[in-house]
């Protein structure tokens, strides 16, 4: 007995007072939805924040009540992520770099609660100007009909209830490609007026002169939204509603992404493992609230997306957000 006691104190589980590592994390994720939870019955309605994926071992203890590695909670992780209080949407960003296979799509449905909407990325296939990997012209670039085979049509058939808005990032053009303003925005304008009425749409851009009044134009026209993006080379999202305001939209979007001037690479090798928030930004946050009050005020369901590389720990940069959005002066 003497021998099984010293193997069992060997793991921790005989040290009384000491929890193992596992039981560790399950109480530190039961203080977060706790926490969590009493931030979301004072937010406001029609909000929703979520991350870009879900797949982060880096996030035990915050979303998740056990170490996993990144196959397991990309292929199982939705289910524990949909319980967190403050997670009420997510972004697929999968379907940016390939169709989505349909019986993946079922799976996710199957691990999130009824009406859980997801914020799905068109194929880069369709929103590049050239070709992935190439430079040469894209020939699907803005066509809808790969747009509808690929993405529209399998989310409507198999994965209707937790469709949300598909989000339309364009990739900068390679500088001696970049388009016309003008022209960009009548070639949008044909490829919004062919894609399906009953889904909604934001359109992400990442080149600031495409930022332009007939872009805005288009959009209003469409009611399809403009992505409000903290990313590389835009402008913030406040100096981006001045050019497209809340209203050219039914609903806002919003998605944090890298702080303005640096890069994927050196954000995500400095944020590793993405436990913890390493450089915020509360100019940033103080205009995302604005604009998502703004948005709410109006009646207007409003979306937050956010990255790990926007400040370190995306679901922490979300807690952080709704604390803020819902002080008592929210929706004044």
């Amino acid at each position: 007995m003497a021998g099984e006691t010293r193997q069992l104190d060997l793991f921790g589980a005989g040290s009384p007072g000491k929890a193992r590592p596992g039981a560790e994390i399950s109480e530190r994720l039961e203080r977060e939805h706790a926490d969590a939870a009493a931030i979301a019955r004072r937010l406001p309605k029609g909000i929703f924040f979520g991350t870009s994926t879900w797949s982060f071992p880096g996030w035990a203890g915050l979303v998740y009540s056990r170490r996993a590695t990144a196959a397991e909670l990309a292929r199982e992780g939705l289910r524990e992520y949909a319980r967190h209080p403050l997670l009420t949407t997510v972004g697929i960003d999968r379907g940016y770099y390939g169709p989505i296979p349909t019986r993946d799509l079922e799976r996710y449905a199957e691990q999130l609660p009824a009406g859980f909407p997801c914020c799905a990325k068109a194929p880069e296939a369709v929103m590049a100007a050239a070709r992935p990997g190439d430079r040469a012209a894209n020939p699907d670039y803005l066509r809808p009909e790969r747009f509808v085979e690929e993405m529209v049509g399998p989310f409507f058939e198999v994965f209707r209830e937790h469709t949300g808005p598909f989000i339309l990032q364009l990739p900068p053009a390679p500088r001696a490609a970049t388009p016309d303003p003008e022209l960009f925005a009548e070639r949008l304008d044909r490829f919004l007026a062919a894609l399906p009425k009953e889904a909604r749409y934001a359109v992400e851009l990442r080149d600031r002169t495409l930022l332009s009044p007939a872009y805005r134009d288009v959009l209003s026209a469409r009611g399809v939204a403009h992505v409000y993006n903290y990313a590389t080379a835009m402008p913030m999202p406040a100096e981006q509603a001045k050019a497209v305001p809340l209203e050219t939209a039914p609903f806002a979007m919003i998605r944090l992404l890298l702080r303005p001037g640096t890069l994927y690479g050196e954000r995500r090798e400095e944020f590793l493992p993405f436990d913890r928030i390493v450089d915020p930004s509360p100019e940033m946050r103080a205009e995302v609230v604005g604009l998502a009050r703004g948005a709410l005020r109006s009646g207007r369901e409003t979306f937050v997306l956010i990255n790990n590389k926007a400040e370190g720990c995306s679901p922490l940069t979300i807690r952080a957000l709704a604390e803020l959005l819902a002080e008592p002066a929210a929706l004044r």
